[in-house]
């Protein structure tokens, strides 16, 4: 069973090392030349008016993690799609049948009802 991972283990060890030696070879490599301008807040060239934090309003937050929600609806119904042949065959010949169709509907049912319920609460209007 370890044999069957192997090959998973070394690209993860690969990638882990170049991204290291990579970072380690610009901490001793690259120029450091510190000064007040190059510390200084750039702004597509503006100088800079006010603090650099300001408050972020809730309903940012509320709407970026709606789109998330609603977002990750895409990450379950590609692998359907691109298997939706091969489960809808007949349940003798290995498939799901007109089951693998029901579940989505009702997947997708339950996201419709959700995303009547989050446009009709106004949750997606920013003003």
């Amino acid at each position: 069973m370890a044999q069957v991972y192997l090959p998973v283990l070394v690209l993860f060890a690969l990638a882990l090392g170049l991204g290291l030696l990579v970072l380690g070879m610009t901490f001793i490599l690259g120029p450091r030349n510190p000064s007040p301008v190059k510390d200084d807040t750039y702004e597509s060239g503006l100088t800079p008016i006010g603090p650099g934090r300001r408050r972020v309003p809730v309903r940012y937050y509320l709407i970026a993690t709606l789109f998330i929600l609603f977002d990750i609806e895409v990450i379950y119904l590609f692998p359907w799609a691109a298997r939706f042949k091969a489960m809808s065959a007949p349940v003798a010949q290995g498939g799901m049948g007109l089951a693998a169709l029901g579940s989505m509907a009702v997947f997708m049912g339950v996201l419709v009802v959700g995303f009547v319920y989050v446009w009709r609460a106004r949750a997606l209007e920013w003003e």
